[in-house]
């Protein structure tokens, strides 16, 4: 059978005041990912298939946010907000290039899956000419209601408008709706706004399907799946469905998660086997955890890499740009920033490893501290494989640590250390009154200051 080929409209044109957030709604966070890169990311892709997506006035951001997840995405303007019919019209170009099936949804559900969508399409594939996904709602207070006949679709009634038995329904109106892309833009078309607000409703599209013979049929799913994000509360509500979501995933694919409800998760966390997560765990996006890995208790952890039987905390910091190797460990109260420790390096206590390379089997004592930052630019430290740094050492950049070298506990080092060379503490006051000549220089411009 040929693949159908498929619109899907994402609305995201809504201000949010009740965020209380000069951030436009969409892009509040849920898993270290925007509300809209969740849609986006579940609506379907793929050859055969285009995306759009409708935005506010001045929403530039958004616009940034859509095309950074899907390249793909065309956005449009809805310049008043009339109404959900009226904001799917503002696409009406790319609804006029022709699908055999749009689908309609919204910036703000977070929790919508990929398979729902499919499921949304099916009924259109077998002659449907509008498929709307429903809910059964613990208390359908303030929902529309889907009035059903048999497994048909007849009209869904807002809540002001039912009778007394319609609103004892508890089947109820997700806002989603795929409808034939054939038929799409007559639909939309004969949407009226003769209505106590003036608006353009996109549920009115099932009584004219229904007046014109056509079929429109009810796809349910979760309460949960659909949630609409309007306020902190709710965006919390997301959050807290969203991480068990991540963690049954993770524990179902064999991580072991020590106190499962402690630790967050982002939506892009890649696991190898075996790997185990103590309680009070913060992992952001970006993060690649190998085979029998463990991370410590209260460690946070964004756009690293791990290798192969790492152990990291507690208390550990590893910001972005760090990659460790095989075996590695990084201890309690250590950070790491932009640093690459190949495999069997030791940073076990009370360390700053930050725009560094640190070589093979290197072990750095307590209270180590690359000096990436001179007061006007970033600096890079270089310490070969083999290298031992004793404790509480400053490690001024940019400078390279030789293979093999020894740096004696409590120095400075300003300058190269050669392979297998050793640095010792009674340098240290040379060191030292260089570095303060050094950085004296740099804040005057060169200039030797005035007697």
């Amino acid at each position: 059978m040929t693949a159908r080929s498929s619109l899907t409209i994402v609305l995201a044109a809504g201000e949010g005041t009740r965020m209380r957030s000069s951030l436009p709604k969409v892009l509040h966070p849920v898993a270290h990912q925007s509300l809209l890169a969740h849609v986006l990311a579940a609506a379907p892709k793929g050859t055969g298939t285009s995306l759009a997506v409708v935005i506010g006035p001045d929403h530039q951001a958004v616009a940034d946010e859509a095309k950074r997840i899907r390249p793909d995405a065309l956005t449009f303007v809805q310049a008043e907000r009339l109404g959900t019919a009226h904001a799917v019209l503002a696409a009406r170009e790319a609804i006029g290039r022709g699908v055999d099936e749009l689908l309609i949804a919204f910036g703000d559900t977070p929790l919508i899956s990929a398979e729902t969508f499919a499921r949304l399409r099916a009924p259109l594939a077998r002659g449907a000419a509008i498929a709307a996904l429903g809910f059964r709602a613990a208390d359908p207070t303030g929902y529309g209601r889907f009035i059903v006949e048999g497994d048909r679709l007849v009209a869904i009634r807002e809540q002001a408008d039912a009778s007394a038995d319609e609103r004892k329904i508890d089947l109820c109106n997700a806002g989603v709706m795929a409808i034939d892309g054939r038929r799409a833009l007559d639909i939309l078309g004969q949407i009226g706004n003769a209505n106590s607000k003036g608006e353009y409703y996109l549920t009115d599209a099932v009584e004219i399907v229904r007046r014109q013979g056509w079929e429109a049929v009810v796809i349910e799913t979760s309460e949960d799946e659909v949630r609409g994000i309007n306020t902190k509360a709710q965006l919390a509500e997301a959050e807290s469905v969203m991480q068990a979501r991540l963690r049954k995933a993770a524990m179902e694919a064999g991580v072991t998660l020590i106190a499962p409800e402690t630790v967050y998760l982002s939506t892009d966390t890649v696991f190898g086997k075996d790997v185990t997560i103590e309680p009070f765990v913060v992992i952001g996006p970006g993060v690649s955890i190998a085979d029998g890995t463990v991370i410590h208790s209260f460690s946070h952890i964004v756009e690293t890499t791990l290798g192969k039987k790492v152990s990291i905390g507690p208390y550990a910091r590893l910001r972005p740009g760090t990659s460790l190797g095989d075996g590695a460990r990084i201890g309690n109260f250590v950070e790491t920033k932009a640093a690459t420790l190949e495999a069997g390096v030791k940073v076990n206590h009370l360390s700053y490893i930050g725009d560094a390379t640190v070589g093979a089997n290197s072990n750095i004592g307590a209270g180590t501290i690359t000096c990436n930052y001179d007061g006007f630019k970033k600096h890079k430290t270089v310490i070969g494989q083999g290298a031992f740094v004793g404790t509480n050492s400053s490690l001024v950049a940019p400078v390279t640590i030789g293979k093999g070298a020894y740096i004696g506990s409590g120095s400075v080092i300003t300058k190269d250390v050669p392979d297998d060379a050793m640095a010792l503490e009674r340098n240290q006051q040379t060191i030292r009154e260089g570095g303060a000549a050094r950085y004296r220089e740099l804040k005057t411009g060169g200039k030797k200051p005035e007697k």
